[in-house]
């Protein structure tokens, strides 16, 4: 991987995040031109409460001014205090972080491997019942909305059959611990994770099923049969990897997506994480957490975007060598 490569990549990731920012200061205050009035709507408040809200949330002086102190707060990772919680939006954060990481981590693996393994198949047995079907079903879930699927198996799993939890991250009222607590957490967290992972697994397939046909009709595949090798082992140790390539990019770009897609499944299902957080500000609506979570989440795909580039440079020489 040349110096070069790696230096174009870091720096227009830098560029992009730096837009982000700026973006994300004059965004929010066009959406919301009066936070103070939006946020104490209905209430009678004398200009010395004003004036005094307006110091509080730092929404004093000049355009420019705020720009400035939003800058400097930014660059030390300090996005203000919440208008509702009076809390710093980064604690909020780093507090809600780990419910969106776990969700959105084992959703994107169970994904990967279910939609890598349905596209294999297909691939593999083209043309056939076998390769129609799952076709089908990858092509009925990649067109689904996640939070239609979402509020679908709440009602028919949770509200209907009863057999899972309706929401939250865990029941208020048990005092278990160790293993009966992960598996109390584990019972909330399985309707929301079988939606966002139904919802992206058909990705999965249809990429690693284009990707393995295009393999499939390469010179060293007939060689290798021509050689009498069995077809399972061309297809597991010469066919699948080669393919996979695509599909490992894939991967890379799509936890970044998921992390800051969550926001309709979360609120769904009262997940207790960045997306749930995020219904919430967007009611409040509270200015400061908005800002920090879309940064957040932007600087999330960015990362993940500049790790699916390196990745795939590692995995391609011709990419690394450009």
């Amino acid at each position: 991987m040349s110096a070069r490569f790696v230096t174009t990549k870091v720096l227009g990731s830098l560029a992009t995040l730096a837009f982000v920012v700026v973006f994300n200061f004059f965004l929010f205050r066009v959406i919301a031109t009066d936070p103070v009035a939006n946020l104490f709507r209905g209430r009678n408040l004398t200009q010395e409460q004003r004036d005094t809200l307006i110091a509080e949330f730092g929404l004093g002086g000049s355009m420019l001014d705020q720009f400035w102190a939003y800058l400097k707060q930014t660059l030390s990772l300090n996005f203000g205090r919440s208008y509702i919680t009076n809390e710093p939006v980064m604690s909020e954060i780093a507090e809600k972080a780990p419910a969106t990481i776990a969700l959105v981590g084992v959703s994107a693996v169970l994904s990967a491997v279910i939609g890598i393994a349905i596209g294999i198949v297909a691939a593999w047995r083209r043309r056939t019942k076998t390769d129609y079907a799952a076709t089908m079903l990858t092509m009925t879930t990649y067109s689904m909305p996640d939070f239609w699927l979402g509020m679908l198996l709440l009602s028919v799993f949770g509200v209907s059959l009863g057999w899972f939890p309706i929401g939250g991250l865990e029941d208020p009222s048990s005092d278990a611990t160790g293993i009966a607590h992960l598996g109390d957490q584990a019972r909330h967290m399985f309707l929301p994770a079988l939606t966002l992972t139904v919802a992206y697994l058909g990705e999965y397939a249809l990429v690693m099923r284009s990707a393995l046909l295009d393999t499939m009709r390469e010179d060293y595949l007939v060689l290798a049969r021509a050689k009498g090798l069995r077809d399972v082992v061309v297809r597991n140790r010469h066919a699948v990897p080669n393919a996979l390539l695509p599909v490992i990019t894939l991967a890379a770009i799509n936890f970044g997506l998921v992390l800051s897609g969550a926001i309709a499944v979360e609120a769904i299902f009262s997940w207790p994480g960045l997306g749930f957080a995020s219904y919430e500000a967007i009611h409040g609506p509270d200015l400061p957490m908005l800002q920090g979570l879309f940064l957040v989440f932007s600087a999330s795909v960015i990362l993940f975007n500049l790790f699916a580039d390196f990745l795939y440079a590692a995995l391609d020489p011709r990419v690394r060598d450009q």
